[in-house]
């Protein structure tokens, strides 16, 4: 006997469209979510590539249905850290700080955190003017001058979000021109017509200065070295993610960056235990992306779990 059919581990969009599935298929089943469930989602201010909404949905309200969703159906959310698992049997055992649990089949869907500059600084000023969230921040910096880093698509979405509360906002590329940044075109073009957004390219951040609060960052220009002292109130960090993966090291197989490898079915080198949505090893990581293969992972499972059933 087991504790659950199917354990997930995370709560994002691919943790919950397995829920979903797994529930209606009527397993007993239950999501392990350090924090709350809805991931990265649940902080992005507005997602205007999710089919269903043609005007566009709030982050949080989008993962806030697919959760009522999950529950109608009989999901159960335990608010819990895994810092362990056993996947070398059939009975698959996943530990946390106080628990051990046991399942038929596992899906990991525990998403990514955000990147660390590792600059002098940054670890210091956590939460206290350095964030890695503006849905979440961007209030506490109302009439004030701001640094976003980074160049992809959620940098500039970020930034564009924080000119609603910032006097001003300078996002900082390591990118020699506008042409190489990786954000999306029509959110480039929309920062340009933003009078209180600047970019500031070929430059990157060196060290966040001040005492009990910030109060300046140190950039240099790549090309030339040279290094100048900004004045400034907050730094948002954009720069990438790394996989939740810490605790399965040694358990299935990762790339070199961490993710988790899987084949076309979700299903990872130990039997019975599958992946979705970012914190697999894959090209291209959307909202679409994670709930398909949330789908596909949880179908599988659900194959698995009957067929111990007979």
């Amino acid at each position: 006997m087991t504790d659950y059919d199917l354990l997930i581990l995370g709560g994002g969009p691919a943790g919950l469209t397995a829920g979903i599935y797994a529930g209606r298929a009527l397993l007993k089943v239950a999501m392990l979510e350090k924090l709350v469930p809805g991931g990265q989602v649940a902080q992005t201010d507005w997602i205007e590539n999710y089919p269903g909404f043609e005007d566009g949905v709030a982050g949080f309200d989008l993962v806030q249905k697919m959760d009522k969703q999950a529950r109608r159906f009989g999901l159960e959310v335990m608010s819990a850290e895994v810092t362990d698992v056993d996947f070398s049997g059939a009975v698959k055992k996943v530990i946390t700080g106080t628990k051990e649990y046991t399942a038929k089949a596992v899906i990991v869907t525990t998403g990514t955190d955000p990147k660390l500059l590792g600059i002098p600084g940054e670890k210091e000023f956590k939460g206290k003017g350095v964030s890695y969230c503006g849905t979440c921040d961007a209030p506490f910096f109302k009439d004030r001058d701001v640094i976003v880093v980074g160049g992809g698509s959620t940098s500039v979405q970020e930034a564009l979000y924080l000119t609603k509360f910032a006097k001003s906002v300078k996002l900082i590329s390591r990118r020699e021109t506008m042409k190489e940044l990786k954000a999306e075109r029509i959110l480039i073009d929309r920062a340009l017509k933003e009078p209180k957004l600047e970019f500031v390219m070929h430059h990157r951040l060196t060290s966040i200065n001040g005492n009990n609060k910030i109060e300046s960052v140190t950039l240099e220009y790549i090309k030339t070295g040279e290094k100048r002292e900004q004045k400034i109130d907050g730094v948002f960090i954009f720069i990438g993610y790394d996989p939740n993966t810490g605790f399965l090291k040694g358990k299935i197989d990762l790339d070199d960056w961490g993710y988790i490898k899987t084949d076309e079915n979700m299903e990872t080198s130990a039997k019975g235990v599958y992946a979705a949505g970012d914190v697999r090893a894959k090209n291209v990581k959307q909202i679409t992306t994670a709930v398909g293969e949330g789908t596909v992972a949880a179908e599988h499972a659900i194959k698995l779990v009957e067929s111990q059933e007979d």
